[in-house]
């Protein structure tokens, strides 16, 4: 009996399970596709999972490069998605799509991959700077990898009234390494999407969102009364109603670069000065970070003063260097002592040198005359002659 009921626990918990497994494995969706819609939407699309009515079930996707638990779920069997070429570095995006019981369950199926590829190869564009210029002017420029490029733009989004033919710059320049274009487009209040693209299939093209800039900001720097520098800046006018934040950043003497950061309304700041040192100011702008993303990039270099040289280094030169005159005048004196004779020689009077000339020239001559060359006389060797005795031959001894 006790068999029996243990048995059939047994059964009831394995069936539990089976139940459980069999309700969470929904089948994923299938035959994923996608179009674009233009050069910055890509709407991809899916078949419902067979063996499920629409409506009843919800799908969640993300993208590959995103974090894994962001998601978006939606109960349609499609999605459009702004890709851009600049933001990922390549001209591929991968999403994940799966099926699931409501968005808030545990209850999903395996994970569906769809790659996405661009319509063109990715072109190379680099350094692209968008200068707001006036209320709906922009000036962008950049460098190009191929200069027949070609910028076309729209404002980001993915509603109907945003999606539509791209409005291709026509007010285009060259200058200076750099390709540009001049925008009709409000940068502060929308976000712009550029594409940089050719008319032939077989190249490239890149597309992006603009950051909006500003030129850098004129500083002022000038030296107050004390040990203080009046900096102050000439305050942005271009319509946005936000406070904007400076970074001042200066080096002195042979001190490292600092940089600080003042949030004004166009106050000037003050800031320490050392008027034994040389200072170099650089400054930027940007809005504060609750407010529409608008920056500039560093301005000029604004200097003041001139670098002196330090108390302690005036006081060791004014001690150590009457020393070091002192004992290279010591040294000449006393080499120019020694050698007198030598750098100074005692030149004799020409006259008295004719006058000895003329006087003691005939002694020397005769002097020489008598001293005539006297050869050495040659050692003489005696010889001793022998008689000859019987056929010997004697040979002479010398």
């Amino acid at each position: 009996m006790t068999f029996t009921a243990e048995f059939f626990t047994f059964l009831t918990f394995t069936a539990v399970i089976m139940v459980h497994h069999c309700k969470a494995a929904l089948p994923p969706p299938t035959e994923l596709s996608y179009e674009w819609v233009d050069a910055f939407t890509a709407n991809v699309t899916w078949k419902k999972p067979s063996g499920l009515q629409d409506g009843k079930v919800w799908y969640k996707y993300r993208l590959e490069l995103g974090l894994p638990q962001s998601y978006v779920c939606v109960k349609s069997r499609h999605f459009l998605a702004t890709l851009l070429t600049e933001e990922t570095g390549s001209g591929n995006w991968t999403y994940f799509i799966w099926t699931v019981e409501d968005c808030n369950s545990q209850n999903e199926s395996t994970e569906v991959r769809k790659i996405i590829r661009t319509l063109k190869p990715r072109a190379e564009v680099k350094d692209i700077k968008c200068i707001i210029t006036g209320t709906r002017e922009m000036n962008c420029s950049w460098i190009p990898g191929n200069p027949a490029l070609k910028l076309s733009y729209r404002i980001c989004g993915l509603t109907k009234e945003l999606i539509k033919p791209l409005r291709e710059c026509d007010q285009t320049y060259v200058g200076a390494g750099r390709y540009g274009c001049y925008l009709t487009a409000d940068g502060v209040k929308n976000d712009i999407c550029v594409s940089f693209a050719t008319d032939t299939a077989d190249t490239g093209m890149s597309t992006s969102k603009i950051a909006p800039m500003i030129d850098p900001p004129v500083l002022s720097v000038v030296e107050e009364e004390g040990d203080k520098l009046k900096l102050s800046w000439v305050h942005p006018k271009i319509g946005v109603n936000c406070s904007w934040t400076y970074t001042v950043c200066y080096k002195k003497c042979s001190h490292s670069e600092e940089c600080h950061d003042y949030t004004t309304q166009g106050e000037p700041v003050f800031i320490p000065y050392d008027k034994s040192c040389r200072y170099e100011f650089w400054s930027s702008v940007k809005t504060h970070r609750y407010c529409e993303t608008v920056f500039s990039e560093r301005g000029k270099a604004v200097s003041i003063g001139t670098n002196e040289p330090a108390e302690e280094t005036l006081t060791v030169i004014s001690i150590v260097l009457p020393v070091i005159l002192s004992v290279c005048i010591f040294l000449s004196c006393y080499c120019f002592r020694r050698h007198s004779a030598i750098i100074c020689p005692v030149i004799p009077d020409p006259s008295a040198i004719f006058k000895d000339m003329m006087i003691n020239g005939n002694k020397e001559l005769k002097t020489t005359a008598g001293s005539l060359y006297t050869p050495v006389p040659e050692p003489i060797e005696s010889c001793k002659v022998n008689p000859i005795t019987d056929n010997l031959v004697v040979p002479l001894n010398c």
